[in-house]
Protein backbone atom coordinates (compact mmCIF):
# COMPACT_ATOMS: atom_id res chain seq x y z
CA UNK A 1 0.00 0.00 0.00
CA UNK A 2 1.03 3.45 -1.03
CA UNK A 3 2.72 5.65 1.90
CA UNK A 4 0.69 8.69 1.07
CA UNK A 5 2.10 10.50 4.06
CA UNK A 6 6.01 9.89 2.93
CA UNK A 7 5.12 11.34 -0.72
CA UNK A 8 3.28 14.18 0.40
CA UNK A 9 6.75 15.28 2.41
CA UNK A 10 8.87 13.87 -0.31
CA UNK A 11 6.76 17.05 -2.06
CA UNK A 12 7.15 19.02 0.48
CA UNK A 13 10.16 19.36 0.91
CA UNK A 14 11.30 19.37 -3.00
CA UNK A 15 12.90 22.89 -4.19
CA UNK A 16 13.55 24.16 -7.14
CA UNK A 17 17.02 25.58 -7.86
CA UNK A 18 17.47 29.25 -6.66
CA UNK A 19 18.11 31.27 -9.59
CA UNK A 20 21.29 33.12 -10.04
CA UNK A 21 22.61 36.02 -12.08
CA UNK A 22 25.19 35.90 -14.73
CA UNK A 23 28.57 35.72 -13.54
CA UNK A 24 29.24 39.51 -14.70
CA UNK A 25 26.80 40.58 -12.71
CA UNK A 26 27.84 38.35 -9.42
CA UNK A 27 31.33 40.27 -9.41
CA UNK A 28 29.76 43.46 -9.88
CA UNK A 29 27.44 43.06 -7.15
CA UNK A 30 30.45 42.26 -4.75
CA UNK A 31 32.83 45.29 -5.99
CA UNK A 32 29.73 47.42 -5.70
CA UNK A 33 29.72 46.85 -2.09
CA UNK A 34 33.60 46.88 -1.87
CA UNK A 35 33.44 43.45 -0.88
CA UNK A 36 36.14 41.23 -1.07
CA UNK A 37 35.72 37.34 -1.91
CA UNK A 38 37.54 36.58 1.76
CA UNK A 39 34.59 38.16 2.98
CA UNK A 40 31.99 37.16 1.31
CA UNK A 41 33.65 33.38 1.45
CA UNK A 42 33.80 34.26 5.30
CA UNK A 43 30.05 34.68 5.64
CA UNK A 44 28.78 31.91 3.67
CA UNK A 45 31.58 29.39 5.21
CA UNK A 46 33.37 28.74 1.93
CA UNK A 47 37.01 29.66 1.04
CA UNK A 48 38.06 32.79 -1.11
CA UNK A 49 38.81 30.87 -4.46
CA UNK A 50 35.34 28.84 -4.18
CA UNK A 51 33.52 32.36 -4.43
CA UNK A 52 36.29 33.14 -7.18
CA UNK A 53 34.69 29.92 -8.99
CA UNK A 54 31.45 30.98 -9.00
CA UNK A 55 32.33 34.44 -10.26
CA UNK A 56 34.58 32.82 -13.05
CA UNK A 57 31.40 30.52 -14.50
CA UNK A 58 30.65 27.58 -11.90
CA UNK A 59 27.32 27.47 -9.54
CA UNK A 60 26.89 26.35 -5.95
CA UNK A 61 24.43 24.11 -4.91
CA UNK A 62 22.67 22.83 -2.41
CA UNK A 63 22.14 25.04 0.72
CA UNK A 64 25.17 27.67 -0.15
CA UNK A 65 23.45 28.25 -3.00
CA UNK A 66 20.47 29.80 -1.41
CA UNK A 67 23.02 31.66 1.35
CA UNK A 68 25.00 32.64 -2.31
CA UNK A 69 21.38 33.69 -3.72
CA UNK A 70 20.16 35.59 -0.28
CA UNK A 71 23.35 37.71 -0.69
CA UNK A 72 23.44 38.17 -4.43
CA UNK A 73 19.58 39.47 -4.30
CA UNK A 74 20.87 41.72 -0.89
CA UNK A 75 23.48 42.85 -2.62
CA UNK A 76 21.47 44.42 -5.65
CA UNK A 77 18.39 45.84 -3.35
CA UNK A 78 21.31 47.78 -1.41
CA UNK A 79 23.18 49.03 -4.49
CA UNK A 80 19.74 50.24 -6.15
CA UNK A 81 19.08 51.76 -2.78
CA UNK A 82 22.29 53.24 -2.98
CA UNK A 83 21.46 54.87 -6.33
CA UNK A 84 18.14 56.20 -5.44
CA UNK A 85 20.14 58.50 -2.65
CA UNK A 86 22.54 59.40 -5.15
CA UNK A 87 19.81 60.78 -7.15
CA UNK A 88 17.70 62.16 -4.60
CA UNK A 89 20.66 64.32 -3.23
CA UNK A 90 22.25 65.48 -6.40
CA UNK A 91 18.31 66.76 -6.93
CA UNK A 92 18.54 68.21 -3.38
CA UNK A 93 21.56 69.62 -4.19
CA UNK A 94 20.22 71.31 -7.79
CA UNK A 95 17.67 72.44 -5.97
CA UNK A 96 19.66 74.34 -2.93
CA UNK A 97 21.42 75.71 -5.37
CA UNK A 98 18.26 77.14 -7.21
CA UNK A 99 17.00 78.28 -3.76
CA UNK A 100 20.70 80.21 -3.03
CA UNK A 101 19.77 81.55 -6.36
CA UNK A 102 16.06 82.67 -6.38
CA UNK A 103 16.86 83.84 -2.00
CA UNK A 104 19.08 86.17 -3.91
CA UNK A 105 17.81 87.21 -6.53
CA UNK A 106 14.29 87.98 -4.00
CA UNK A 107 17.10 90.05 -2.29
CA UNK A 108 17.82 92.72 -5.26
CA UNK A 109 13.77 92.50 -5.83
CA UNK A 110 13.30 93.72 -2.07
CA UNK A 111 15.62 96.40 -1.99
CA UNK A 112 14.48 97.75 -5.45
CA UNK A 113 10.46 97.79 -4.08
CA UNK A 114 12.02 99.24 -1.11
CA UNK A 115 13.62 102.22 -2.57
CA UNK A 116 10.31 102.80 -4.72
CA UNK A 117 8.17 102.71 -1.25
CA UNK A 118 10.61 105.49 0.65
CA UNK A 119 9.45 108.82 1.08
CA UNK A 120 11.51 111.62 2.07
CA UNK A 121 11.30 113.07 5.18
CA UNK A 122 11.60 117.35 5.81
CA UNK A 123 13.12 116.81 8.71
CA UNK A 124 15.77 114.01 9.74
CA UNK A 125 14.61 111.76 12.26
CA UNK A 126 16.58 108.71 14.25
CA UNK A 127 17.07 105.64 11.88
CA UNK A 128 15.17 102.81 13.69
CA UNK A 129 18.39 100.69 13.45
CA UNK A 130 21.11 102.95 14.12
CA UNK A 131 19.35 105.59 15.71
CA UNK A 132 21.53 108.24 13.31
CA UNK A 133 19.07 110.60 11.34
CA UNK A 134 17.33 109.34 8.60
CA UNK A 135 16.46 111.02 5.50
CA UNK A 136 13.71 108.34 4.34
CA UNK A 137 11.19 106.46 6.03
CA UNK A 138 10.26 102.98 4.66
CA UNK A 139 6.85 101.46 5.65
CA UNK A 140 6.47 104.40 8.16
CA UNK A 141 9.47 103.31 9.84
CA UNK A 142 12.85 106.23 9.45
CA UNK A 143 15.68 104.46 8.15
CA UNK A 144 18.89 104.63 6.15
CA UNK A 145 18.31 103.72 2.28
CA UNK A 146 22.18 103.19 2.30
CA UNK A 147 23.57 100.40 4.69
CA UNK A 148 26.53 102.33 4.42
CA UNK A 149 25.22 105.37 6.23
CA UNK A 150 23.63 102.99 9.13
CA UNK A 151 25.29 101.83 11.91
CA UNK A 152 27.70 104.34 12.38
CA UNK A 153 27.07 105.10 15.69
CA UNK A 154 26.03 104.30 19.05
CA UNK A 155 23.01 105.23 19.61
CA UNK A 156 19.50 102.93 20.60
CA UNK A 157 16.24 103.11 20.05
CA UNK A 158 13.71 102.20 22.92
CA UNK A 159 11.13 100.61 20.81
CA UNK A 160 12.39 98.94 17.54
CA UNK A 161 9.24 98.12 14.81
CA UNK A 162 7.19 94.93 15.21
CA UNK A 163 8.64 93.76 11.91
CA UNK A 164 11.72 94.99 10.04
CA UNK A 165 11.22 97.33 7.21
CA UNK A 166 11.33 95.59 3.64
CA UNK A 167 14.70 97.17 3.10
CA UNK A 168 16.64 94.91 5.51
CA UNK A 169 15.19 91.45 4.22
CA UNK A 170 17.49 91.00 1.73
CA UNK A 171 19.13 87.83 2.18
CA UNK A 172 23.39 87.15 2.08
CA UNK A 173 23.62 84.01 0.00
CA UNK A 174 25.04 81.13 1.87
CA UNK A 175 28.16 79.94 0.75
CA UNK A 176 28.95 76.56 -0.15
CA UNK A 177 30.81 74.07 -1.23
CA UNK A 178 30.77 70.61 -3.39
CA UNK A 179 31.53 67.49 -1.37
CA UNK A 180 31.35 64.72 -3.89
CA UNK A 181 27.75 64.62 -5.25
CA UNK A 182 26.39 67.60 -2.62
CA UNK A 183 27.14 70.64 -1.07
CA UNK A 184 27.59 72.21 1.92
CA UNK A 185 28.44 75.46 4.17
CA UNK A 186 31.61 76.06 4.31
CA UNK A 187 33.08 75.25 7.62
CA UNK A 188 33.56 77.48 10.44
CA UNK A 189 35.43 75.13 12.56
CA UNK A 190 39.18 75.57 13.62
CA UNK A 191 41.97 74.36 11.85
CA UNK A 192 43.76 71.34 13.79
CA UNK A 193 46.90 72.16 12.75
CA UNK A 194 46.85 75.68 13.41
CA UNK A 195 45.70 75.03 16.61
CA UNK A 196 48.06 72.23 17.50
CA UNK A 197 50.52 74.54 16.73
CA UNK A 198 49.15 77.50 18.45
CA UNK A 199 48.82 75.15 21.41
CA UNK A 200 52.77 73.57 21.67
CA UNK A 201 53.76 77.50 21.20
CA UNK A 202 51.81 78.41 24.16
CA UNK A 203 52.75 75.69 26.13
CA UNK A 204 56.63 76.23 25.53
CA UNK A 205 56.24 79.85 26.23
CA UNK A 206 57.02 80.61 22.18
CA UNK A 207 60.25 78.65 22.17
CA UNK A 208 60.49 77.76 18.92
CA UNK A 209 62.50 74.65 18.82
CA UNK A 210 60.85 73.52 22.16
CA UNK A 211 57.60 73.61 20.00
CA UNK A 212 58.47 72.11 17.06
CA UNK A 213 60.31 69.37 19.12
CA UNK A 214 56.97 68.57 20.32
CA UNK A 215 54.97 68.59 17.39
CA UNK A 216 57.04 66.49 15.50
CA UNK A 217 57.31 63.77 18.42
CA UNK A 218 52.84 63.66 17.82
CA UNK A 219 53.09 63.79 14.32
CA UNK A 220 51.80 60.45 13.74
CA UNK A 221 48.64 60.43 15.94
CA UNK A 222 48.03 64.33 14.77
CA UNK A 223 48.52 62.45 11.19
CA UNK A 224 45.78 59.86 12.30
CA UNK A 225 43.53 62.34 13.55
CA UNK A 226 43.56 64.32 10.54
CA UNK A 227 42.58 61.89 7.97
CA UNK A 228 39.79 60.23 10.48
CA UNK A 229 38.19 64.09 10.31
CA UNK A 230 38.81 64.26 6.70
CA UNK A 231 37.09 60.74 6.45
CA UNK A 232 33.91 61.84 7.57
CA UNK A 233 31.24 61.64 4.96
CA UNK A 234 32.95 59.61 2.72
CA UNK A 235 32.15 57.29 0.20
CA UNK A 236 34.25 54.58 1.17
CA UNK A 237 35.87 53.27 4.55
CA UNK A 238 39.01 52.79 5.30
CA UNK A 239 39.74 48.90 5.98
CA UNK A 240 42.63 49.93 8.17
CA UNK A 241 44.04 46.05 9.42
CA UNK A 242 43.36 43.97 6.57
CA UNK A 243 44.67 40.71 5.68
CA UNK A 244 48.19 40.75 3.95
CA UNK A 245 49.46 38.17 1.68
CA UNK A 246 52.79 36.82 2.59
CA UNK A 247 54.82 38.78 -0.40
CA UNK A 248 54.32 41.93 2.04
CA UNK A 249 55.43 40.90 4.87
CA UNK A 250 59.03 40.97 6.25
CA UNK A 251 60.92 37.47 4.89
CA UNK A 252 63.06 38.37 8.12
CA UNK A 253 62.84 40.38 12.16
CA UNK A 254 65.23 42.96 10.52
CA UNK A 255 64.32 42.18 6.44
CA UNK A 256 61.92 43.74 3.62
CA UNK A 257 59.29 42.11 1.92
CA UNK A 258 59.27 40.98 -1.82
CA UNK A 259 57.84 44.40 -2.69
CA UNK A 260 60.54 46.25 -5.56
CA UNK A 261 59.43 50.31 -5.24
CA UNK A 262 61.44 51.09 -8.15
CA UNK A 263 63.54 53.82 -6.64
CA UNK A 264 65.58 55.80 -8.76
CA UNK A 265 69.46 55.78 -8.33
CA UNK A 266 70.25 57.17 -11.88
CA UNK A 267 73.85 59.00 -13.11
CA UNK A 268 73.93 59.53 -17.11
CA UNK A 269 77.26 57.65 -18.49
CA UNK A 270 78.86 60.03 -20.88
CA UNK A 271 78.04 64.04 -20.98
CA UNK A 272 78.84 66.21 -25.01
CA UNK A 273 82.14 66.96 -25.12
CA UNK A 274 82.83 70.70 -22.68
CA UNK A 275 82.23 72.28 -19.44
CA UNK A 276 78.52 72.08 -18.48
CA UNK A 277 77.17 73.77 -15.25
CA UNK A 278 74.69 70.98 -13.67
CA UNK A 279 71.80 72.08 -11.47
CA UNK A 280 70.34 70.24 -8.94
CA UNK A 281 66.91 70.66 -8.15
CA UNK A 282 65.06 69.69 -5.32
CA UNK A 283 61.60 68.52 -5.69
CA UNK A 284 58.94 69.65 -3.16
CA UNK A 285 56.75 67.70 -1.15
CA UNK A 286 57.07 64.43 -2.90
CA UNK A 287 55.32 62.55 -0.54
CA UNK A 288 53.08 64.87 -0.45
CA UNK A 289 52.35 64.53 -3.86
CA UNK A 290 52.04 61.09 -4.13
CA UNK A 291 49.51 61.03 -1.67
CA UNK A 292 47.02 61.26 -5.07
CA UNK A 293 47.25 57.74 -5.96
CA UNK A 294 45.66 54.52 -6.77
CA UNK A 295 44.86 52.75 -3.39
CA UNK A 296 43.16 49.84 -3.07
CA UNK A 297 40.41 50.26 -0.49
CA UNK A 298 39.80 46.75 0.96
CA UNK A 299 41.47 43.48 1.05
CA UNK A 300 43.63 42.59 -1.54
CA UNK A 301 42.61 39.48 -3.72
CA UNK A 302 44.73 37.00 -5.36
CA UNK A 303 44.28 36.65 -9.19
CA UNK A 304 46.09 35.13 -12.03
CA UNK A 305 46.21 35.08 -16.17
CA UNK A 306 44.33 38.66 -16.10
CA UNK A 307 45.27 41.61 -17.62
CA UNK A 308 44.93 44.94 -15.99
CA UNK A 309 42.56 46.79 -14.59
CA UNK A 310 41.93 50.33 -14.21
CA UNK A 311 39.43 50.25 -11.77
CA UNK A 312 41.25 47.85 -9.27
CA UNK A 313 45.17 48.59 -7.92
CA UNK A 314 47.80 46.26 -5.44
CA UNK A 315 50.85 44.61 -6.37
CA UNK A 316 51.78 42.81 -9.61
CA UNK A 317 54.38 39.90 -10.33
CA UNK A 318 55.48 41.23 -14.30
CA UNK A 319 58.75 40.34 -16.30
CA UNK A 320 59.56 43.81 -17.28
CA UNK A 321 60.32 44.59 -21.26
CA UNK A 322 63.90 45.45 -21.98
CA UNK A 323 64.68 49.23 -21.64
CA UNK A 324 66.96 51.08 -24.32
CA UNK A 325 67.17 54.29 -23.03
CA UNK A 326 69.72 54.15 -20.38
CA UNK A 327 72.20 56.69 -21.79
CA UNK A 328 69.17 58.93 -21.35
CA UNK A 329 66.79 58.83 -19.04
CA UNK A 330 66.50 55.88 -15.65
CA UNK A 331 64.78 52.83 -16.53
CA UNK A 332 61.25 53.26 -14.95
CA UNK A 333 61.87 50.14 -12.46
CA UNK A 334 65.10 52.00 -10.81
CA UNK A 335 68.36 49.98 -10.55
CA UNK A 336 67.43 46.34 -10.81
CA UNK A 337 70.78 44.05 -12.00
CA UNK A 338 68.80 40.65 -11.61
CA UNK A 339 66.62 39.55 -14.95
CA UNK A 340 63.05 37.56 -14.44
CA UNK A 341 59.63 38.48 -13.05
CA UNK A 342 59.49 41.08 -9.67
CA UNK A 343 56.65 42.54 -7.30
CA UNK A 344 55.65 45.99 -8.39
CA UNK A 345 53.56 48.33 -7.54
CA UNK A 346 50.36 49.83 -9.34
CA UNK A 347 52.02 52.88 -9.89
CA UNK A 348 54.73 51.30 -11.36
CA UNK A 349 52.81 49.02 -13.68
CA UNK A 350 50.72 52.06 -14.62
CA UNK A 351 53.78 54.06 -15.64
CA UNK A 352 55.28 51.07 -17.66
CA UNK A 353 51.97 50.50 -19.17
CA UNK A 354 51.74 54.15 -20.33
CA UNK A 355 55.81 54.03 -21.81
CA UNK A 356 54.82 51.16 -24.19
CA UNK A 357 51.63 53.17 -25.61
CA UNK A 358 51.32 54.85 -28.53
CA UNK A 359 51.62 58.38 -27.11
CA UNK A 360 55.60 57.56 -25.44
CA UNK A 361 56.76 54.15 -27.58
CA UNK A 362 59.49 53.74 -25.59
CA UNK A 363 59.59 50.22 -24.52
CA UNK A 364 57.00 46.92 -24.67
CA UNK A 365 54.04 46.35 -22.29
CA UNK A 366 55.71 44.07 -19.40
CA UNK A 367 54.14 40.71 -19.37
CA UNK A 368 51.88 40.47 -16.12
CA UNK A 369 51.61 36.94 -14.12
CA UNK A 370 49.95 37.17 -11.06
CA UNK A 371 48.46 40.17 -8.75
CA UNK A 372 46.80 40.86 -5.87
CA UNK A 373 44.81 43.99 -6.24
CA UNK A 374 41.47 45.21 -4.96
CA UNK A 375 38.46 48.23 -5.82
CA UNK A 376 40.50 51.55 -5.84
CA UNK A 377 40.13 55.18 -6.20
CA UNK A 378 43.01 58.04 -6.65
CA UNK A 379 41.41 60.03 -3.87
CA UNK A 380 41.11 57.93 -0.94
CA UNK A 381 43.44 60.48 0.96
CA UNK A 382 42.52 63.73 -1.56
CA UNK A 383 40.90 65.49 1.55
CA UNK A 384 44.20 64.46 3.66
CA UNK A 385 46.30 65.96 0.78
CA UNK A 386 44.30 69.05 0.76
CA UNK A 387 44.78 69.66 4.13
CA UNK A 388 47.93 69.34 4.60
CA UNK A 389 49.27 70.91 1.20
CA UNK A 390 46.91 74.30 2.28
CA UNK A 391 48.41 74.43 5.87
CA UNK A 392 52.23 73.68 3.86
CA UNK A 393 51.30 76.95 1.99
CA UNK A 394 50.70 78.62 4.33
CA UNK A 395 53.08 78.23 6.51
CA UNK A 396 55.39 78.75 3.75
CA UNK A 397 53.98 82.48 3.05
CA UNK A 398 54.02 83.32 6.78
CA UNK A 399 57.27 82.29 6.77
CA UNK A 400 56.03 79.86 9.58
CA UNK A 401 58.89 77.02 10.06
CA UNK A 402 57.52 75.68 13.34
CA UNK A 403 54.10 74.79 11.41
CA UNK A 404 56.14 73.81 8.19
CA UNK A 405 58.26 71.11 10.16
CA UNK A 406 54.90 69.61 11.78
CA UNK A 407 53.68 69.36 8.69
CA UNK A 408 56.14 67.75 7.04
CA UNK A 409 56.78 65.47 9.32
CA UNK A 410 52.66 64.82 9.74
CA UNK A 411 52.97 63.31 6.10
CA UNK A 412 56.50 61.70 6.05
CA UNK A 413 56.17 59.70 9.14
CA UNK A 414 52.16 58.51 8.09
CA UNK A 415 53.90 57.14 5.15
CA UNK A 416 56.64 55.52 6.89
CA UNK A 417 54.27 54.16 9.85
CA UNK A 418 51.37 52.37 8.17
CA UNK A 419 53.65 49.43 7.71
CA UNK A 420 55.08 47.01 9.92
CA UNK A 421 55.60 49.88 12.54
CA UNK A 422 55.70 50.17 16.54
CA UNK A 423 54.82 53.70 16.01
CA UNK A 424 51.45 53.62 14.08
CA UNK A 425 49.37 51.14 15.39
CA UNK A 426 45.91 52.94 13.71
CA UNK A 427 47.29 51.78 10.16
CA UNK A 428 48.42 48.51 9.11
CA UNK A 429 48.74 49.39 5.13
CA UNK A 430 52.17 48.40 4.23
CA UNK A 431 50.78 47.90 0.07
CA UNK A 432 49.68 51.58 0.46
CA UNK A 433 53.24 52.40 1.99
CA UNK A 434 54.92 50.66 -0.65
CA UNK A 435 52.79 52.57 -3.15
CA UNK A 436 53.05 55.93 -2.10
CA UNK A 437 56.77 55.66 -2.58
CA UNK A 438 56.36 54.02 -5.55
CA UNK A 439 54.35 56.80 -6.50
CA UNK A 440 57.04 59.57 -5.25
CA UNK A 441 59.50 57.48 -7.92
CA UNK A 442 56.98 57.62 -10.77
CA UNK A 443 57.07 61.05 -10.29
CA UNK A 444 60.32 62.14 -10.15
CA UNK A 445 60.51 59.76 -13.66
CA UNK A 446 58.11 61.86 -15.41
CA UNK A 447 59.54 64.93 -14.12
CA UNK A 448 63.24 63.55 -15.88
CA UNK A 449 61.13 62.80 -18.82
CA UNK A 450 59.40 66.20 -19.16
CA UNK A 451 63.16 67.64 -18.86
CA UNK A 452 64.17 65.35 -21.86
CA UNK A 453 61.57 66.45 -24.07
CA UNK A 454 61.94 69.90 -23.53
CA UNK A 455 65.72 69.77 -24.31
CA UNK A 456 67.23 69.74 -21.24
CA UNK A 457 70.06 67.32 -20.42
CA UNK A 458 69.16 64.91 -17.69
CA UNK A 459 72.44 64.28 -15.76
CA UNK A 460 70.86 62.36 -12.66
CA UNK A 461 67.76 61.43 -10.92
CA UNK A 462 67.97 60.11 -7.06
CA UNK A 463 65.01 59.29 -4.75
CA UNK A 464 61.94 60.66 -4.60
CA UNK A 465 63.15 64.70 -5.24
CA UNK A 466 66.60 64.88 -6.85
CA UNK A 467 66.54 65.55 -10.51
CA UNK A 468 70.08 67.20 -11.83
CA UNK A 469 70.26 68.62 -15.38
CA UNK A 470 72.63 70.97 -17.86
CA UNK A 471 70.27 73.86 -19.30
CA UNK A 472 67.81 76.29 -18.76
CA UNK A 473 65.68 74.44 -16.28
CA UNK A 474 63.30 77.54 -15.30
CA UNK A 475 61.92 77.66 -18.59
CA UNK A 476 60.65 73.71 -17.54
CA UNK A 477 59.92 74.00 -13.85
CA UNK A 478 58.90 76.93 -11.88
CA UNK A 479 60.45 77.98 -9.42
CA UNK A 480 59.84 78.18 -5.70
CA UNK A 481 58.86 76.25 -2.62
CA UNK A 482 54.94 74.96 -3.01
CA UNK A 483 54.51 71.30 -4.28
CA UNK A 484 54.12 72.23 -8.07
CA UNK A 485 57.63 73.60 -7.87
CA UNK A 486 60.96 73.13 -7.59
CA UNK A 487 63.85 74.74 -5.87
CA UNK A 488 68.03 74.61 -6.20
CA UNK A 489 69.53 72.22 -4.21
CA UNK A 490 73.04 72.97 -5.66
CA UNK A 491 75.11 73.76 -8.86
CA UNK A 492 78.06 72.52 -10.63
CA UNK A 493 80.09 72.14 -13.26
CA UNK A 494 81.07 68.79 -14.70
CA UNK A 495 83.61 68.70 -17.93
CA UNK A 496 86.68 70.50 -19.01
CA UNK A 497 86.69 73.58 -21.31
CA UNK A 498 87.95 72.06 -25.07
CA UNK A 499 88.36 75.11 -26.64
CA UNK A 500 91.65 75.32 -28.69
CA UNK A 501 92.11 79.09 -28.37
CA UNK A 502 91.01 78.86 -24.59
CA UNK A 503 93.93 76.27 -24.72
CA UNK A 504 96.32 78.71 -26.00
CA UNK A 505 95.51 81.72 -23.82
CA UNK A 506 95.71 79.24 -21.12
CA UNK A 507 99.61 78.21 -21.85
CA UNK A 508 100.19 81.82 -23.04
Amino acid sequence: MTDFGAIDALLAGARQEVPLPSVEVRRGLREGLNLSRAQVAQALGVSPSTVGGWESGRDPSGEVREKYAYFLDGARTRLEAQAEQDAEEEEEASAASEEVTEVAEAGETGEAEAESESEILSVAQPCVLCGHPARHQVAGFPQHLDPGECGGGTATVSEPPAKPAAATVAATPVKVVPVGRRVQTVSDEPDPIAAAVAGALAEHAGDVDAATAALVKRAIPDAMALLDSTRKGGRYDVVAHPWIPDILRKQTARGADQIWEARPKWARRELPPGAHEVTALDINGAYLSALKTHLPIGQLEHSTGFGHDRRRAGVHLITPSVWDHEAELPNPIGNRDEPGPLWVTEPTLRLLLRLSGPKYGLCEPPEIHESFTSGATENLLEKFRIALKDARDRAIEQDDEVTLEYVKAMYSKFVSTMGESNYNRELYRPDWMHLIRSQAFANLWTKAYKAYGEGLTVVRAMGTDELHVIGDWRSVFPEGRGVSEVKIKDTYTVGEDTDPAAAGEHES
